[in-house]
């Protein structure tokens, strides 16, 4: 059988157990807001066929990314992911291969994620990259909790341009440890002044480029400042293809660089499973969360591949151990170096090109509309515009002509004024026929 109920007399054992009276106490950490005040409106039980009709109906009411002109962007970029990445992650060692504990049996998966490490920390300009995070913005939050304990302080400062559910995450597990965090107003052109929220309580300021609203940022006055009051800066990034282009955060003095890699080798997949990508120096190895591939020799000499500077406490005794993680996003880091190897650091900065170009020229495209303003000095591949009307209502409207033309930032951050702005991302898949008709609808649908 898939499924064995348990009986009531199962469950009063179960409770009797931890020491609890109900159910719902295992949810009394849980903020009341969060929760739903009554079951789902859902029938209680169906057969399997007709839960699969049913689901049918549902999934058929999405519009596929690849059938549409598609500009979505805000975190999850639709890139071409060659057929060759998903023919050689399905092959049966690597699909079902469990932690590599054993190296002896996992010279194959060990020695992945040592090329997916070296790929990483070469394309972020750092000097060591662990074997992944869950994703980006779960590992922004596993950046802050480090650079608490190599400075000992409590206090993150967090950018406005940091995507806005990278700064709900933060505030979350800042939230359940007691952490302070300080959260500047959304900074849609990059004006902010950050550093006059620096000083000596300060741990880290975390700065994302391309930011939310697709400005570049240059990180390096934010790092001396932050350096000058013994603080990290932590850089993070949600397009993982913008490092083909533009000046790594390494090279602009990030202490640690942290953010998404779905873009390279990795489908949007309704959102995951994504792969996080996580950089440091060298000094701060030890206090880095997640696992770390080394590479070393046998007794015979023969190079080979370990798990190393991983004590049990990571993986056992949760309480002592330096990361809320204990495991990676294997698959996901293979996909990403498939692509990468596939690309190389020729093709890799060709294709990053390629995506700043297609988002220019839609830039100028919509520049040329009445009453629309690109708000953007520079971008990589997603910019921010203005428009007339109510960002959410134009979206709809075009999604009804099957033109998926953005993200609404009031969706992103609700109630804070910006229902005028919308993201527009436009990568290597997106052709000349598709901007006209982004350009085409949006004129359409803003003079009705």
């Amino acid at each position: 059988m898939r499924f064995l109920p348990l009986t009531e007399t199962d469950r009063a054992t179960m409770l009797g157990r931890v020491g609890i009276d109900s159910i719902d106490a295992l949810f009394a950490d849980v903020p009341e807001g969060a929760l739903l005040p009554e079951p789902p409106d859902l029938p209680r039980h169906r057969g399997e066929l007709e839960v699969e009709r049913i689901l049918g109906r549902m999934a058929a009411r999405n519009v596929p990314a690849s059938s549409v002109p598609f500009f979505v962007g805000a975190g999850a970029y639709k890139h071409h992911v060659p057929a060759s990445v998903d023919h050689l992650i399905q092959r049966s060692e690597f699909l079902t291969s469990y932690t590599p504990y054993q190296p002896e049996i996992a010279q194959g998966t060990l020695q992945y994620l040592f090329e997916f490490q070296t790929q990483v920390a070469a394309l972020t300009g750092m000097e060591v990259a662990n074997a992944s995070m869950y994703d980006g913005s779960t590992g922004t939050a596993e950046a802050v909790l480090m650079a608490h304990r190599v400075t000992r302080r409590r206090r993150a400062v967090l950018s406005g341009g940091l995507h806005a559910h990278y700064g709900e995450v933060v505030r979350t597990i800042s939230h359940m440890s007691g952490d302070d965090v300080v959260s500047l107003p959304p900074d849609v052109r990059a004006s902010e002044d950050i550093v006059a929220a620096i000083d000596g309580s300060t741990s880290c300021v975390i700065v994302q480029s391309p930011d939310m609203f697709g400005n570049l940022r240059d990180l390096r006055p934010i790092a001396e400042a932050a350096h000058r009051h013994g603080a990290l800066l932590i850089a993070v990034f949600t397009e993982a293809m913008s490092l083909g282009l533009v000046e790594s955060p390494g090279a602009m003095g990030a202490d640690i660089i942290v953010g998404e890699g779905q873009s390279i080798g990795n489908a949007l997949s309704f959102g995951g499973p994504y792969v996080g990508l996580f950089a440091t120096r060298t000094k701060y190895i030890r206090q880095m969360p997640g696992r770390l591939c080394g590479e070393t020799v046998d007794a015979e000499g023969r190079r080979g591949f370990v798990l190393t500077l991983s004590t049990r406490e990571q993986h056992i005794r949760r309480d002592k151990a330096t990361s809320n993680i204990c495991t990676n996003s294997g698959l996901c880091c293979l996909a990403f170096t498939i692509h990468m190897t596939l690309l190389g650091e020729t093709g890799l900065a060709r294709l990053a090109r390629v995506n700043h170009a297609n988002a220019v020229a839609l830039a100028d495209s919509l520049a040329d509309l009445p009453d629309v303003a690109v708000l953007n000095t520079t971008f990589f591949n997603e910019f921010t515009i203005r428009l007339p009307k109510p960002a959410a209502a134009i979206v709809e409207a075009l999604a009804e002509r099957g033109i998926l033309a953005g993200v609404p930032v009031s969706r992103l951050l609700p109630g804070q004024g910006l229902d005028d702005l919308l993201l527009v991302a436009s990568t290597e898949v997106n052709t000349d026929e598709d901007r006209a008709a982004l350009v085409q609808g949006l004129s359409e649908a803003l003079t009705r």
